[in-house]
């Protein structure tokens, strides 16, 4: 079997889940700078092209305002991470405020341009709550009917006169286009946004499922675990009284099976333990702190003991090792995938481990059938088995929910010339000791 570097790129890049409000936001800032593009080019070509003379400073001032704003909406979403929808409203409103009073400045309700209000609404209707939606809408319509009673009227040059009806056609139709083009690219992409959103809150709601399935499955674990006690304990007292009777010692091969029985109660006895360390805090009641490659090294030699015919290959790549707190739950994670790789039909598993600055990186690939389209699908996704047994998949559930809890990530695969390949990456943040203890335990 082909040896394989352990790297951070096995794993595809996650998405960051940035808040919709903060990408609605950026994109509001966007629009706004179309809008001063086009409102300047509007301005300069209106007044020093067609000959209407506009009062250019004014408008150029509000224009300025409204760059301000933007550069200030920058500065805002740099150091933020979601935007809340009255601060949506309060962006809309003031684009609404802008356009009113750049309008009054240019004829109100007589310029062409006036259904510019059309695309504020719109956009809140996507964005904001009902009651937010009626203020713009409300808002606007208030604007537009005032700026059919108080506005500054136009001063046409002599070309022009006479042609006003011809010109407003010619302004009606641009800020339909406009408008047309502006919905298309805007609305396309805020509802990419909330459907980014919507997806992400329903893998929080598909998480939250999981993590409530797994409580339920540490209680019974925990019940079981603390009931199969005392019938263990009992085990052991009897094997034990067999051992000094008589008509057990005076035969070799009986005092031998009675060893072994001793030997399987123990490791019976060992695995509730883990269950009841696993169910308890974080760490367990009493986490070790060991060497990483020892702790590792002991998890391989352990099931290897328990499932001597099943090749087992540790590789460490050129790294240092921290020191780390052996987690029970780190344990039964590696050992529920080496048994499951087992079950599948592996002969040879091989457990491969690196690290970088600040992940720990360990595969696990074997020689198997690897895993179906199917399964890839919905790996880790409870009661998804391809052994067709009652039960199955909920190893890999565990796996995948005890290291997300971590911190981390697993991703499944089947290597290039067969079997299966699972990488669990855990921060070493979560595992490692800090340097400063490692010095004071080793003095």
């Amino acid at each position: 079997m082909k040896k394989l570097p352990i790297n951070a790129q096995w794993l595809p890049s996650q998405w960051p889940a940035d808040a919709a409000g903060r990408r609605n936001m950026a994109l509001l800032v966007q629009l706004r700078w179309i809008a001063i593009a086009g409102q300047v080019a509007t301005i300069l070509i209106v007044h020093f092209g067609m000959g209407i003379h506009l009062p250019i400073a004014p408008m150029l001032l509000i224009a300025a305002l409204a760059c301000a704003m933007n550069v200030a909406s920058f500065a805002i979403l740099r150091r933020r991470t979601d935007v809340a929808r009255p601060e949506l409203f309060l962006a809309l409103l003031f684009d609404v405020l802008v356009l009113t009073a750049q309008l009054y400045l240019s004829g109100g309700a007589t310029n062409p341009f006036i259904g510019l209000y059309l695309l504020q609404v719109a956009l809140g209707t996507v964005l904001l709550d009902r009651w937010s939606v009626w203020g713009i809408a409300i808002l606007s319509a208030l604007c537009a009917a005032l700026l059919s009673i108080f506005y500054h009227p136009l001063t046409l040059s002599r070309a022009l006169e006479g042609h006003l009806f011809d010109l407003h056609i010619v302004g009606t139709w641009i800020n339909f286009t406009m408008i047309a083009v502006l919905l298309v690219l805007f609305m396309s992409r805020v509802t990419h946004n909330l459907q980014l959103r919507e997806k992400y809150l329903a893998r929080l709601r598909q998480q939250a499922a999981e993590e409530e399935h797994i409580v339920r499955m540490g209680l019974l674990a925990s019940g079981a675990a603390h009931e199969l006690g005392t019938p263990l304990s009992q085990l052991a007292v009897v094997l034990g009284d067999w051992l000094h009777m008589k008509e057990v010692t005076k035969h070799p091969a009986l005092v031998e099976e009675v060893q072994e029985m001793q030997a399987a109660v123990q490791r019976c006895k060992a695995i509730v333990t883990g269950i009841l360390l696993s169910s308890g805090e974080a760490r367990g009641e009493a986490p070790q702190v060991t060497g990483l490659r020892d702790f590792v090294e002991g998890i391989a030699r352990d099931w290897r003991a328990a499932h001597p015919g099943t090749a087992l290959l540790c590789d460490f790549g050129p790294h240092d090792y921290p020191r780390i707190i052996a987690d029970p739950v780190i344990r039964q994670a590696i050992g529920n995938l080496l048994d499951n790789a087992r079950e599948a039909g592996a002969s040879r598993i091989d457990m491969l481990i690196g690290r970088d600055n600040s992940w720990l990186n360990i595969a696990v690939r074997d020689n198997g059938p690897g895993f179906s389209e199917e399964m890839l699908a919905d790996f880790g996704k409870p009661y998804r088995s391809s052994k067709g047994k009652q039960g199955g998949g909920l190893g890999l559930f565990l796996v995948v929910n005890v290291v997300r809890k971590l911190g981390g990530r697993v991703n499944a695969s089947n290597g290039a010339d067969g079997g299966a390949l699972i990488l669990l990456r855990l921060p070493l943040g979560t595992l490692a000791m800090e340097e400063e203890e490692w010095n004071a335990d080793d003095r």
